[in-house]
């Protein structure tokens, strides 16, 4: 029987600065993807095509997409909100996008400017657009938890994947907790019910955050779920605008750490992985979290 392998979807360089409102230099960001890829990452969400003015930490997007898609092996998905934004990532040479809708009306005003169902109008258009061979993940926010609505009903996010899915079958659905107030049992239960529910979607995800400090908890309720692919953060950059108070995604090396000494494999460098943990610490205005860097961190440079 072949043993489960993690796949980890570093979103550090979209999700992780985002968040910053202080503009990280074009290089800084290009150096960062690159530490992140000799730690043996090989997937990532590089950049988001979002408005320049709202968003002007992207503003860069195109550069650090082709420097990215440059290094071997590395799968690169970018975020794209809408219809337009999708379009100039494509133009650019995108060829796996990751497109965001929230469960919570009042979470997709304020992340997108637009009603879930003007969302899902963008998204049917998108997979129209897409050129053959490319690719699609789709991130659901809010799935758990609602920042103004508190604890999503599990049937509402049902409800809005139905359309979804039938629009494409074949695309990559991500569960996200927005907020990070989501809890193990509800991690399990939704997935349980999602996977039971739309049989044809094979291809599912987990993006969690820390805040309640039951990231890699939750990280685990749906690996044991039969999740295999995680987005996690490195030195848990993160935090959501419109998510008050949500910290940090939750922290790559603390995923690596815990799934290496469950005798899981994730293909990262936890050492590597350390240094591009530390070198994120020192991003002026990054939001941090993770508990591994810390303990680990001191201990390598002290032996180095």
């Amino acid at each position: 029987m072949t043993r489960r392998q993690m796949t980890i979807v570093e979103v550090g360089p979209r999700d992780g600065f985002q968040s910053i409102a202080e503009v990280i230099p074009t290089s800084v960001k290009l150096d960062l993807v690159e530490k992140l890829y000799r730690a043996g990452l090989r997937r990532m969400e590089a950049t988001a095509f979002v408005s320049p003015t709202a968003v002007p930490q992207m503003a860069d997007a195109g550069e650090v997409l082709r420097h990215a898609q440059a290094l071997p092996g590395l799968d690169v998905q970018v975020l794209v909100p809408n219809l337009r934004n999708a379009a100039k990532a494509l133009d650019a040479g995108a060829d796996h996008l990751a497109f965001v809708i929230s469960v919570s009306e009042k979470h997709n005003l304020n992340n997108v400017r637009r009603t879930p169902a003007e969302s899902i109008d963008d998204y049917r258009a998108i997979a129209d657009l897409l050129p053959a061979g490319g690719r699609m993940r789709l991130n659901l926010a809010t799935a758990f938890d609602c920042p103004w609505d508190g604890k999503m009903d599990l049937k509402k996010t049902l409800a809005l994947l139905e359309p979804l899915v039938d629009i494409m079958p074949d695309a990559e659905i991500c569960l996200c907790d927005t907020t990070g107030r989501v809890t193990p049992d509800h991690v399990t239960a939704l997935f349980r019910a999602a996977r039971d529910a739309f049989p044809a979607a094979n291809r599912w995800a987990y993006h969690g955050h820390d805040t309640y400090g039951l990231g890699v908890a939750n990280v685990v309720a749906a690996w044991e779920a039969g999740i295999d692919v995680i987005d996690a953060s490195f030195a848990g950059l993160g935090g959501c605008p419109f998510a008050p108070g949500a910290t940090g995604n939750v922290a790559t090396e603390d995923v690596v750490w815990t799934f290496e000494q469950m005798g899981i494999g994730t293909g990262v460098d936890l050492p590597v992985l350390l240094q591009a943990a530390v070198a994120g610490t020192r991003l002026p205005g990054a939001l941090i979290g993770g508990r591994v860097r810390d303990v680990l961190a001191p201990a390598a440079e002290a032996s180095a």
